[in-house]
């Protein structure tokens, strides 16, 4: 499985760096969303401060959906689909390979959003491993998620826009919780505020790994 998982997500980013889709679309896109989101809240830092954490995650999460569709795209043609379930892949090292390759796309975004945070809405970070392993855990929940609804609607003529109306619904929780955890670790903010949403986040992703590492077999041989 871990082999497998391993050869898939290579795959994925290897075909992300040939094609250079994130770097021209995906990534410039969240910078675009973070900047439009300043220039919404006006020039009042104190404001821009108070909502930067909401508007780092909703950030991610419009991008998020941009890299799983696109991660369902590149199966989708060609025949694509049906030659990773002819290569006699195992479907759980396929989901964990798949969603590994979204999650470090993501993870690299991150980076780049959280850097326009502090330089365009003045946020001052108090506890940096909280800011870290909130968006780690955020990250691996996004990333199984969009996965699994990814591939449940593989198979549609309609992906485009039912992969969004299933899968925003889904992650409101770690939305939540990380948002929470960021406003725990910028300035004003205590590690003890942050640490029930820590759980939160662990307790969502150990779900949605667990199921899609069940479902996802059953969901390719449906498709």
């Amino acid at each position: 499985m871990w082999g497998d998982a391993w050869l898939v997500a290579t795959k994925d980013l290897r075909i992300e760096l040939r094609s250079k889709v994130g770097l021209s679309q995906v990534i410039p896109f969240g910078v675009v969303a973070l900047v439009l989101f300043a220039f919404a809240l006006g020039p009042d830092r104190v404001q821009m401060a108070k909502g930067a954490p909401g508007l780092f995650w909703v950030a991610v999460l419009f991008t998020t959906v941009l890299a799983v569709q696109r991660s369902v795209s590149v199966e989708a043609s060609d025949g694509a689909q049906d030659g990773l379930r002819l290569a006699g892949l195992d479907p759980a090292g396929l989901f964990l390979g798949k969603g590994l390759a979204i999650a470090l796309q993501l993870i690299v975004l991150e980076v780049i959003l959280a850097v326009g945070v502090v330089l365009l809405y003045g946020a001052s970070v108090t506890t940096l491993w909280l800011l870290a392993v909130s968006c780690l855990l955020g990250t691996v929940g996004l990333a199984a998620t969009g996965t699994l609804y990814g591939a449940l609607s593989a198979g549609l003529k309609v992906r485009e826009t039912l992969l969004p109306f299933l899968f925003l619904p889904i992650v409101t929780p770690v939305l939540l919780a990380g948002t929470r955890c960021w406003q725990a670790a910028l300035a004003g903010g205590t590690p003890a505020d942050g640490s029930l949403w820590l759980r939160l986040l662990v307790v969502f992703d150990a779900v949605y790994i667990a199921v899609g590492v069940l479902a996802f077999g059953p969901i390719q041989e449906s498709l």
